[in-house]
């Protein structure tokens, strides 16, 4: 039987850029189905119990940074512990993404959604800018129209539904896998994810 990955995210999350490539190709080593759905974390930390990085602890903020570059050493992935352009505005990437998956698919949608995490942590773009964006998809060979598709009025609806269906799946944190109904949250948890799937 093929399983369907529920996969939660915020666009500018540190986190979800570490781990997308290894669960992209996780999936699709699994033939798992993938739904790609990007959420709005500022109305998910509310619900549970969550703060927005600036209002978090000065101790678990300094953390957070040799937790980055020890991750990003170990995977072996470029990052910027604290890039140009963070904390960033990560709506309008949000929807871009919805609009991709909406015309293109979810392959397309975890290609786009690797580009703009990318974006953020290896490269220092500044992913609330509509020409980023616009360069990102022209990168991925998606068409330039989806930048005006993710204004839609379809778009929003499709990422107010994501975002609840988050609080309902009990996320509060990105990224988060979600099979059969059990929840994984963090990059560090895909190992636990893999053997979800194998006994799937």
């Amino acid at each position: 039987m093929t399983a369907t990955i529920d996969y939660y995210f915020a666009t500018q999350s540190p986190w979800a850029y570490l781990g997308h490539a290894r669960f992209a190709a996780l999936a699709k080593e699994s033939g798992a189905t993938v739904r790609v759905l990007p959420a709005d974390y500022g109305k998910v930390f509310p619900v549970s119990g969550g703060l927005p990085l600036g209002k978090r602890a000065p101790q678990r903020q300094a953390y957070r940074l040799v937790e980055l570059k020890r991750f990003g050493e170990h995977l072996g992935m470029p990052i910027h512990v604290q890039p140009q352009f963070f904390p960033v505005a990560g709506d309008d990437a949000a929807r871009l993404i919805i609009a991709v998956d909406l015309h293109e698919g979810a392959q397309a949608a975890m290609r786009i959604t690797g580009a703009v995490f990318a974006a953020v942590w290896a490269q220092q773009r500044d992913i609330a800018s509509a020409q980023v964006l616009g360069e990102l998809l022209a990168e991925c060979g998606l068409p330039a129209q989806r930048l005006a598709d993710a204004r839609s009025d379809a778009v929003q609806q499709r990422y107010d539904a994501n975002t609840q269906q988050a609080i309902d799946a009990g996320v509060f944190g990105a990224p988060s896998y979600v099979v059969d109904g059990e929840l994984f949250w963090g990059q560090d948890r895909i190992d636990f994810l893999q053997r979800k799937l194998a006994a799937v």
